[in-house]
C-alpha cells in the first residue's frame, strides 16, 4: 500500500483527529482536501452563518498554503449547506471575498439535513503547483 502524502495546516487539527480524518492528501499532481467548516480551533463551530463562512474559508486556505497553493489553483468544489434555501443568499455574500477572478472553479452544491453542528461546508480539488508537487516527490 502506498504511503499517503497528508496535508496538515499549522492549526485546527481538533476535528481531525476526533474524527479521524486526514485534512488534504497529495495525490499525482492534485490535492484533494477533506470538507473543511467554521470550525474554532477546539472543533467548536462558529455560531454566527457569515463568521462559520469566513473561518471555513480561513481553514481552507490554511491547508491549501501548506501545500504550497491558493484559491487561484482549485479547479473543483463542493458546498454543503444545511437548510439552503434560508442560508445560499448570506453564504453567497461571503463568498466573493474569496472566490477571485473569473474562470471560476467548477461548483456543485449540496443541501443537507446535517453537518456535525455546522451550517456550511466546503471541498475541494487542487492543482498542485509544480514546485509543490517536487517537494511532495522528494
Amino acid at each position: 500500500m502506498t504511503r499517503r502524502d497528508v496535508v496538515f495546516p499549522p492549526a485546527h487539527q481538533a476535528l481531525y483527529a476526533r474524527n479521524r480524518y486526514s485534512p488534504a492528501i497529495r495525490s499525482n499532481g492534485f490535492l484533494f482536501v477533506s470538507g473543511q467548516v467554521g470550525s474554532r480551533e477546539d472543533g467548536s463551530p462558529e455560531p454566527e452563518l457569515k463568521a462559520q463562512v469566513r473561518l471555513a474559508f480561513a481553514n481552507l486556505n490554511a491547508i491549501l498554503a501548506a501545500a504550497g497553493c491558493t484559491f487561484d489553483d482549485v479547479i473543483d468544489v463542493t458546498v454543503f449547506l444545511v437548510d439552503p434555501e434560508s442560508t445560499l443568499d448570506t453564504v453567497w455574500q461571503v463568498l466573493p471575498e474569496y472566490w477571485g477572478e473569473a474562470p471560476y472553479p467548477t461548483l456543485t452544491g449540496i443541501g443537507v439535513t446535517w453537518l456535525y453542528g455546522f451550517q456550511f461546508e466546503i471541498k475541494v480539488i487542487a492543482k498542485l503547483p509544480e514546485a509543490a508537487e517536487r517537494r511532495s516527490v522528494g
